[in-house]
């Protein structure tokens, strides 16, 4: 970063403190031993890890390259990469754990096995599909799915096949527990014949390897010394485990989480790890974040009724109170064709008015909601995205302006970096203005638009080879700029992220909660994952459900939301 840069964004520690509320400046300002922060839906979690960081360095307590961050997906480590660029500063390791175990592996691998660490699978699927083959089994893309669910809760549980052939263990692909067994061999044993991994190995791979190496495991505690783990109640034994071998002895550990956001047990995820913190670590710092800066106070009262007598934390409490909380209203069709109809018209409402498209989310509980919800939209023109669709920097368009660019680098002429950038999208198809209509076209110019709006995040200073190590940098870690397209997205899939206007539809029992959530525990999950999504919305909040299915039969709404209902009314 240049100097100018850091003369801009550098600040003092009480420059750093004075950008947070009283409870963030409690977090930030714990910055050794073991702190907890327990962190609401909305309540600044990103911004006080990145300040708690920033103001750790400020005061000396640490040395940025000594500092490891992680996270669970690549955008959240993109995201808090970037603010803390910002800031001004540089240095620290912001990585998945997944991320962070793969690149030990790959420098430890050669050193001690003496040849390259195997690559990485981009997905079990193909993997799975020909590994059922071989034992009979034809499965179809759900059926995949559903293996690829019980192979990822089996290794981050940290079970062995033979281990895992002893558990009682729901379905998986309309498989007997034997046939899903020996699916799961042939897949490890493919695998293991064309020297592949999948992101499990590793984790399983990097923790063995440590374990088995002291001087590997010296090597990587004397090179960290603090720790953050973000979304901790996210974290499966397998990824404790490695943590824990990070750590060694020390205890310079801050974890960041919100029980109330616990939904992927089905993962082997286990908020235990969270809750337990404190009793783990003798004098733990714990503190509580519950002032909501991102939703209405109509929106967070609902949350809040969500949850009321669920919830093991405070309320959330809404930063902006001047206006009055009513409740949110669910809204109930006929089929699941009006509801799906008025969703779409709506929607075309809000953009009409002038909202972005990028601020406009439908979130539902399973994949196979979905084309009946883009099938709605395309009736009314509106485009929209899938989350998890065509990656960004796959697109051909961005492949080849990516060559371009890194051609340019190699020899930059002296034009001003945003015009040799509009000049390379220019020669690819790119103008100022979008196309009228929508189609391949329209998608093309959204890529390139959104490729030229990554310079307005950039110091202006920047060079082509700022800017092409820049998009290396978000290649790697799969930090996708936002297309400017109505999201359409499971719930799961949207957790940390946010909207203006969100919809949230198909609230029917058999879906939310799911059907085969039976126990207790699975119900109160399924209650967690409707908090999750009432939580995405700053602005406008809109639930929907059908009184009868695709099929014509009747359906009974969610129970969640006669319990909004019943709490609404006084109860």
């Amino acid at each position: 970063m240049n100097s100018e840069s850091t003369k801009v964004t550098a600040l003092t520690p009480e420059q750093i403190l004075e950008l947070l509320d009283e409870q963030q400046r409690a977090a930030a300002e714990s910055v050794l031993g073991p702190t907890v922060i327990l962190a609401g839906a909305g309540t600044g979690k990103t911004r006080t890890v990145t300040h708690r960081i920033a103001y750790g360095i400020a005061r000396g307590y640490y040395a940025p390259n000594r500092i490891l961050a992680l996270t669970y997906t690549n955008r959240a480590a993109g995201e808090l990469r970037d603010r803390l660029r910002r800031m001004g500063i540089v240095g620290v390791s912001v990585k998945t754990f997944h991320a962070a175990a793969l690149s030990q592996l790959e420098y430890f691998w050669p050193q001690y096995a003496g040849v390259p660490a195997p690559l990485v699978i981009e997905s079990k699927a193909r993997f799975i599909a020909r590994a059922a083959e071989s034992q009979g089994v034809m499965l179809d893309t759900a059926g995949v799915r559903e293996l690829a669910s019980e192979i990822e809760w089996r290794k981050f549980s940290m079970l062995s096949l033979d281990e895992y052939a002893q558990v009682r263990r729901p379905a998986a692909a309309g498989l007997s527990h034997a046939k899903n067994v020996a699916i799961q061999e042939a897949y490890e044993n493919l695998k293991t014949k064309e020297q592949r991994l999948d992101w499990e190995d590793v984790l399983v791979l990097c923790l063995g390897l440590l374990r088995a190496e002291p001087r590997a495991l010296a090597h990587v505690q004397q090179q960290y010394r603090f720790f953050t783990v973000d979304e901790y109640q996210d974290i499966s034994p397998l990824q404790h485990a490695l943590l824990d071998e990070w750590l060694g002895g020390h205890s310079d550990l801050c974890v960041v989480g919100d029980p109330n956001q616990t939904i992927y047990s089905f993962t082997g995820a286990s908020a235990a790890f969270l809750q337990g913190f404190a009793n783990r670590f003798d004098g733990s710092t714990v503190v509580e974040l519950t002032t909501n800066y991102r939703s209405t106070p109509a929106i967070v009262e609902t949350a809040n009724r969500l949850l009321r007598g669920e919830n093991s934390m405070a309320e959330l409490v809404a930063a902006n109170r001047e206006s009055a909380a009513q409740p949110v209203v669910p809204r109930a069709f006929d089929s699941v064709s009006d509801e799906l109809n008025w969703v779409a018209y709506s929607v075309r409402q809000r953009l009409e008015q002038g909202v972005p498209a990028s601020q406009i989310a439908i979130l539902y509980r399973v994949n196979g909601q979905s084309e009946a919800i883009e099938n709605a939209l395309a009736r009314q023109n509106v485009e929209y995205q899938l989350r998890g669709g065509q990656r960004f920097f796959a697109r051909p368009e961005i492949v080849q302006a990516m060559l371009a660019l890194r051609a340019e680098a190699i020899s930059p002429s002296a034009k001003p970096l945003f015009q040799t950038v509009s000049d390379i999208c220019r020669s690819l198809g790119w103008q100022s203005q979008p196309p009228e209509h929508s189609g391949a076209t329209r998608e093309k110019w959204e890529s390139l638009n959104a490729l030229i709006g990554i310079l307005d995040e950039l110091d202006p200073a920047a060079t082509i080879v700022d800017f092409v190590a820049e998009l290396d940098e978000r290649q790697r870690s799969q930090h996708e700029p936002t297309k400017e397209a109505v999201t359409l997205s499971t719930i799961h899939a949207a957790k940390g992220l946010e909207w203006q206007v969100v919809y949230v539809v198909g609230l029917t029992e058999g879906y939310l909660p799911i059907a085969y959530a039976e126990s207790d525990a699975a119900i109160a999950e399924e209650r967690r994952l409707l908090y999750v999504a009432i939580t995405r919305a700053r602005t406008s909040l809109q639930l929907t459900f059908a009184r009868r299915d695709v099929g014509g039969r009747p359906t009974a709404p969610s129970r969640f939301l006669s319990s909004l209902s019943r709490h609404a009314a006084g109860d």
